[in-house]
């Protein structure tokens, strides 16, 4: 499902602290496509248990707007920032939409994790000189791990931003 307008764009913005929904209607008032994934869960009151709506990813909604018009959102009380990747405001691919709307129809009580590296992962790095080099992580530290690469008939291990490499099944 292709954008009508090849100009209308995802993107993801920051909002404040648990205003999801109030920048969700916001944004309905002002005619602007939005998507703020709700999640069923079960909560245990001490005389009954609920099934509530809360937001899937917490501080984050989706909005579609035009390129040029991108700016304006940033206008809307509550709207932190975007969501950047490489500098500029991260676009968001229509069939990931799809895909999340899909699998919220399928299942109740998802859990968004991030991704964990752990020693003996295999990643691919995603940037800088080293970008599409695997790996092997050697340690974790905070933000940062140690990676073996092996390449051209040598080894080398070099530290990396954990953002900057993606886990992969293997070498």
């Amino acid at each position: 499902m292709a954008s009508m307008n090849e100009n209308l764009h995802w993107y993801v913005v920051y909002t404040r602290p648990r205003w999801e929904k109030k920048i969700a209607a916001l944004l309905q008032d002002k005619g602007i496509t939005h998507y703020c994934p709700m999640n069923k869960v079960h909560r245990q009151w001490s005389d009954r248990m609920k099934i509530v709506t809360e937001p899937l990813f917490k501080g984050y909604v989706f909005v579609q707007v035009e390129e040029r018009k991108k700016w304006d959102i940033k206008l809307i009380d509550g709207i932190v920032n975007y969501v950047y990747w490489q500098g500029k405001p991260a676009r968001v691919r229509d069939e990931e939409i799809i895909t999340i709307k899909k699998f919220l129809q399928e299942f109740e009580n998802v859990e968004v994790t991030e991704t964990r590296l752990a020693v003996n992962d295999t990643v691919v790095v995603t940037d800088g000189i080293m970008m599409d080099y695997k790996g092997i992580v050697l340690e974790v530290s905070g933000n940062k791990a140690k990676v073996l690469i092996q390449s051209i008939g040598i080894t080398l291990s070099a530290i990396f931003e954990k953002k900057k490499l993606i886990k992969v099944d293997r070498l």
